[in-house]
């Protein structure tokens, strides 16, 4: 009778740590899933915010139709030899664009010797773009712009270059990071996603610091240059991906780390508990 007191009473917290454990798992997978869904929307987020070039849009009126005007300005915005002023001036007459990676400008298509009809529709008017290369990417940045001789401003050089860099590797965390969660998955384990909670946190970090010296880099380049009455400037859609696939990093690290770490934990308290 003793015996089959004590063998109902194994079964019984058998069948408990069973259930328990199955609950525990199954709450850690979805926090595991919900974290994996908001590293994926975070990475496309930022993938399409390095790849496009809408971080800062510029509004200005529409400028004359003249040839010879559109020439002059498309060759100074195209020369390898622009320097920030050559290219800002331009930007801010011409609707100009800036990404991480190109500068554009929208001019007139067709052109003509005589004074043009009014314009009453959108299609006359072209993008081109021009890409910045990697010296332009490192290239100090003067005092006063387009001044060579007055100095390096280090302030904006450095901000320039984080803005640039900053994404990338943000980008390349969250790659490493979803590789040790794919390995994770397959040695059947959360603990290592421990890794994976940390390298998103830092991504995080990298994202927010990118957008944060970008928005100094813009305020400190206005007081430098201030553009003209008429254009009005504002942040792009590019940019707000990248604000946007911060916060989503933080969550993502903040579930990964969560769900390891407690994992973690309860398996050392339920491996007590059946050896008891």
């Amino acid at each position: 009778m003793g015996g089959d007191r004590l063998e109902n009473k194994t079964s019984v917290s058998v069948a408990s740590w069973s259930s328990l454990n199955a609950r525990m798992d199954n709450r850690f997978a979805t926090a595991f899933v919900i974290a994996c869904v908001l590293s994926l929307i975070s990475t496309i987020y930022m993938a399409a915010s390095i790849g496009t070039d809408f971080w800062y849009e510029y509004r200005s009126p529409v400028q004359e139709n003249s040839s010879d005007l559109n020439k002059s300005i498309w060759n100074d915005f195209a020369s390898d030899e622009a320097d920030e002023k050559t290219y800002s001036d331009a930007l801010f007459r011409y609707n100009g664009t800036v990404g991480l990676w190109r500068r554009c400008i929208t001019i007139p298509q067709n052109t003509y010797w005589y004074s043009p009809p009014e314009r009453t529709e959108s299609f006359d008017m072209v993008t081109k773009c021009m890409s910045f290369t990697l010296n332009e990417q490192f290239m100090e940045k003067f005092v006063e712009p387009g001044n060579h001789n007055s100095g390096i401003d280090l302030l904006r050089t450095y901000l320039w270059r984080c803005q640039f860099l900053l994404p990338f590797v943000s980008l390349g965390l969250m790659c490493f990071g979803a590789l040790i969660g794919l390995c994770a998955c397959i040695c059947r384990s959360l603990y290592p996603t421990i890794a994976t909670g940390v390298l998103h946190l830092l991504a995080g970090l990298c994202t927010l610091g990118s957008v944060s010296c970008y928005v100094a880099g813009i305020e400190l380049l206005h007081q430098k240059l201030e553009p003209p009455e008429n254009v009005s400037g504002e942040f792009g859609w590019s940019f707000c991906l990248a604000c946007v696939s911060a916060p989503l990093q933080f969550m993502a690290s903040a579930l990964f780390i969560w769900a390891a770490h407690t994992n973690r934990k309860e398996y050392t308290l339920m491996k007590a508990y059946r050896v008891a």
